[in-house]
């Protein structure tokens, strides 16, 4: 007689006492069945218990999530459907709510919203779910943005700070390079105990994997999460896509650690939700769009924020990136976005056409609690250039006219266009803050008012050489800084006059 494996007898045994102790007797659940299917939406008759957000499993192995209550039906949005799905298909509760896995598995990793791989290896293990609507965390909880979140881009680490745990829009038409700005602030992100989590929402899958090639070649999927829920997935993966993304980096945060969200983008998500709701007889509002998606966009946002060291420190900092129709910066969406976020970065397109790159729109442009953040070296730097660009976009707008100014007006146009060539960077370029405060430095002392326009790219080169090489850092004082920016420019200071 062979022996039985240990394992294997304390199996036997299990099974054979819940035999002992099994009673039969009725149980009872619910049942209903789907009445219609089609456009990524179901109705189905029954389930008088079911909520709002619900969890269905139908028999075909469907599932989908209640999205309308009515008196005789149940309205559900497709989350993933097989082809057997038909009308007269029975469903049933599922008793959960909408979640993801989480957990350090998925850094590096290219997952849809439901938390399944799209990337071609084993699902990501995890033994943690993270719900995908939760209440954003209490004021008592939350702490002042004081720790600055650097893009690695002249423009915005000088004029438009970001602090980790704002919520910064990223607000443009098509094509002038929203996305761009959002790459390369993740690229800027390595070796800073960042976790980025890069959210896709409706975007073509050759815009999807461009994306992702471009975050791998630089480097960036080390730290990085990609959630996909492309233009041929259902439209309920592209609702609760921003949501997953959110639910994976509260993870992080709940844990202490700092983590960049960028949702890309809200247009498509609020077209998404509109088809959705219409499709679902729910009353339309301005523009077509449900009258409750200001709330949809708020209770997202609202949830990235920086947290007091007795919650753990950790801090969600979001990107909502939503795009504007010739320049209409007024339209029902992208006014929502504004009013709930911290700020926002405008692209211009006059700006583009013209060869400023990045083409970000000073005057439109602002940030409300960045500048709380700033390390005071850059901000006392910046405040100075600031006025000096503003002001010679006034005065360059006055020269038009054709009228001649006096000596020193020509003096600060030359001025201003040699800021704005400083001020001009190419993609996948990101730059240290240390570098940042170098060409503040000398552009505020003066040391470029001899360059012209076209020896720019040379004079930072040379700054970007010295950095490279040097031990200063942000504490180091200013006389310090401006001794070495005039070492690497190869300036000697002027003697002093005797007496």
């Amino acid at each position: 007689m062979d022996l039985i494996e240990p394992e294997a007898a304390d199996l036997v045994n299990k099974q054979s006492a819940w035999l002992d102790q099994y009673q039969p007797g009725l149980r009872v659940t619910e049942q209903g069945t789907v009445v219609t299917v089609g456009d990524g939406i179901t109705w189905i008759k029954g389930l008088p218990s079911a909520a709002i957000e619900d969890i269905l499993v139908f028999g075909d192995g469907s599932r989908a999530m209640v999205f309308d209550l009515n008196r005789d039906l149940v309205g559900a949005i497709l989350l993933y459907e097989t082809e057997a799905l038909t009308a007269g298909t029975p469903v049933r509760l599922s008793k959960h709510a909408p979640s993801i896995p989480v957990g350090d598995t998925f850094i590096g990793r290219v997952v849809d919203p439901l938390g399944a791989p799209l990337d071609g290896s084993p699902a990501p293990v995890s033994v943690e779910r993270s719900c995908l609507e939760k209440a954003s965390p209490p004021i008592i909880a939350r702490d002042f943005v004081h720790k600055p979140l650097y893009t690695g881009i002249k423009i915005i680490d000088t004029l438009i700070p970001i602090g980790r745990g704002q919520r910064q829009l990223l607000i443009g038409d098509e094509g002038l390079g929203r996305s761009s700005i959002a790459i390369d602030t993740v690229i800027n992100q390595k070796d800073k105990n960042v976790v980025c989590i890069y959210v896709l929402i409706g975007q073509k899958r050759s815009t999807v994997v461009k994306t992702i090639e471009t975050l791998r070649k630089q480097g960036a999927m080390d730290y990085t999460v990609c959630v996909v829920a492309e233009a041929s997935a259902l439209p309920g993966l592209q609702y609760i896509a921003p949501f997953a993304g959110c639910a994976l980096a509260e993870y992080w945060m709940a844990q202490g650690r700092d983590t960049l969200v960028i949702y890309d983008d809200l247009s498509t998500h609020a077209r998404t939700y509109r088809e959705l709701s219409l499709l679902l007889r729910r009353p339309p509002g301005r523009e077509a769009y449900p009258g409750d998606i200001f709330f949809v966009h708020s209770r997202l946002l609202e949830r990235s924020t920086c947290l007091n060291a007795e919650n753990g420190g950790g801090s969600m900092t979001a990107l909502p990136i939503v795009e504007t129709q010739q320049g209409e910066i007024a339209s029902y969406i992208p006014t929502n976005l504004i009013s709930i976020t911290d700020g926002q970065i405008y692209l211009d397109a006059n700006l583009f056409a013209s060869g400023f790159r990045p083409a970000i729109d000073i005057a439109k442009s602002v940030s409300r609690i960045g500048g709380k953040a700033q390390h005071p070296s850059i901000s006392s730097q910046a405040g100075r250039m600031k006025l000096d660009y503003l002001q010679f976009l006034e005065l360059e707008a006055f020269s038009r006219f054709g009228q001649r100014l006096e000596a020193s007006m020509e003096a600060r146009i030359q001025r201003g266009r040699v800021l704005r060539e400083i001020l001009k960077q190419d993609r996948l370029s990101p730059l240290s803050s240390a570098f940042q405060l170098a060409w503040l430095i000398a552009f505020n002392e003066h040391l470029f008012d001899q360059a012209k326009p076209e020896d720019i790219k040379d004079f930072l080169a040379r700054l970007q050489r010295g950095i490279s090489e040097t031990s200063l850092t942000l504490n180091s004082s200013p006389e310090q800084w401006l001794q070495a920016v005039r070492d690497w420019l190869g300036i000697k200071p002027e003697p002093e006059p005797q007496p």
